[in-house]
C-alpha cells in the first residue's frame, strides 16, 4: 500500500512540475527597462567599491589600493562628493586612472553606472 501511494505522489509531483515549467515558458521574458537609467556625465575620483573614499591599505597609494581591491573582486567606483557610484565597463581605462580624477559618461541607475566613456578630468584653474 505504501509503495502505491509513493508512486501516485511521485506522478502527481512530476505532473505539477511539468505544468509549472510549461507555464513559465509561456510567460514573456521580463527584460529590465532602461527607462530608469539616465545618461549623465560625472566627474570624481576613481576608487573601488569596497574602500570608497577611505582606502584601508594605509601603506599603499590610492591607486595601488584601488588596483589591489579590484584584483580581489571589487568593482571600480567613482567618488563624487559624498556619493559612491559603482562602475561597470571600461576596466582597462579605469585601471589607468585609479586614484585620479576622471570624467565618466554613462547610464546611471541608482548608484550604478554603465560606463560609455572615461577620460582624465580636466584640471580646474585656480
Amino acid at each position: 500500500m505504501m509503495t502505491r501511494r509513493t508512486v501516485v505522489n511521485t506522478i502527481a509531483f512530476l505532473t505539477f512540475s511539468a505544468v509549472l515549467a510549461a507555464a513559465q515558458m509561456q510567460m514573456p521574458a521580463s527584460k529590465p527597462t532602461d527607462a530608469s537609467a539616465a545618461q549623465k556625465t560625472l566627474t570624481g575620483t576613481v576608487s573601488d567599491s569596497m574602500c570608497g573614499a577611505h582606502h584601508m591599505a594605509k601603506d599603499k597609494s590610492a591607486a595601488e589600493c584601488t588596483r589591489e581591491c579590484v584584483s580581489k573582486g571589487m568593482n571600480y567606483a567613482l567618488i563624487v562628493g559624498e556619493k559612491v557610484y559603482t562602475l561597470n565597463g571600461h576596466e582597462a581605462e579605469l585601471d589607468k586612472l585609479a586614484g585620479q580624477r576622471a570624467t565618466v559618461k554613462g547610464s546611471v541607475t541608482g548608484e550604478a553606472v554603465m560606463v560609455d566613456s572615461v577620460a582624465a578630468a580636466r584640471k580646474v584653474a585656480q
